[in-house]
């Protein structure tokens, strides 16, 4: 028989659902979207650059950071964490020059993914608190 996690051996019928973050799953969409194209950088820079494995090293950490990074997004200084990333990325256009333009896209994908998850969130638990007060006031019809 498989274990239970904490919130299955918890569950009681009747509990309200959880609300996910929608900030940081599309944070974290674009975390690991940025992952790969740091990991096809440092390709890319060592099959032109004479086959230096200091580029695979550094692709390979910064993508190891952007995954990792998913992970912290819903704590205080993870958005923070995300920024630096993103500035990381847009470095890599002194190494290869179109990586200013992917890494400002990729910045502008980071802020909306905030911005707009941040709002939905905000959202989805103003509906889920008129919801709940709703139940209270007419608890015979739920």
């Amino acid at each position: 028989m498989a274990r239970l996690t904490k919130a299955q051996r918890e569950w009681r019928p009747g509990m309200p659902k959880k609300l996910r973050s929608t900030k940081a799953m599309f944070a974290s969409t674009v975390l690991v979207l940025e992952a790969f194209v740091a990991l096809f950088l440092g390709l890319g820079l060592f099959g032109v650059h004479g086959k230096n494995p200091v580029y695979l090293l550094v692709a390979g950490v910064l993508a190891v950071l952007m995954v990792a990074t998913c992970a912290v997004i819903g704590r205080k200084w993870g958005p923070a964490d995300g920024w630096i990333l993103q500035l990381l990325l847009i470095a890599g256009g002194f190494w290869e020059t179109s990586m200013f333009v992917v890494g400002v896209l990729f910045a502008i994908a980071w802020w909306y993914a905030l911005h707009m998850g941040g709002r939905i969130d905000r959202e989805n638990r103003a509906r889920a608190r008129q919801q709940a007060e709703w139940e209270a006031a007419h608890p015979e019809e739920g």
